[in-house]
């Protein structure tokens, strides 16, 4: 399984109308196919710059690569994310077995 995290600062003002419709965009790329479950965070520690997080999770590789080719998503990024976010960092993990 791959988890597929993403934080991120937006340039909208907290709270704002802004703000709002793009985490519900975000949110909704929930739906999309082979996503297993999508988790919006709002960040709450002062250890790094970033105000919000995105968790989603793959059964496999293909799955993931399916995902970030579909269409709705590539529009998303290309129209929406590029557009509207400051700053982010992106880490895909697998678990670990010891």
């Amino acid at each position: 399984m791959i988890q597929h995290t993403v934080v991120f600062r937006l340039k909208h003002a907290p709270d704002s109308v802004e703000e709002r419709r793009f985490l519900e965009r975000a949110k909704a790329l929930g739906k999309l196919p082979n996503v297993i479950e999508l988790k919006l965070q709002r960040q709450v520690g002062k250890k790094n710059p970033y105000s919000f997080g995105l968790t989603m999770f793959f059964m496999s590789q293909q799955a993931y690569d399916d995902y970030n080719n579909h269409p709705e998503h590539v529009e998303f990024v290309n129209s929406i994310w590029l557009p509207e976010v400051d700053d982010f960092m992106e880490i895909d993990y697998v678990e670990m077995s010891l």
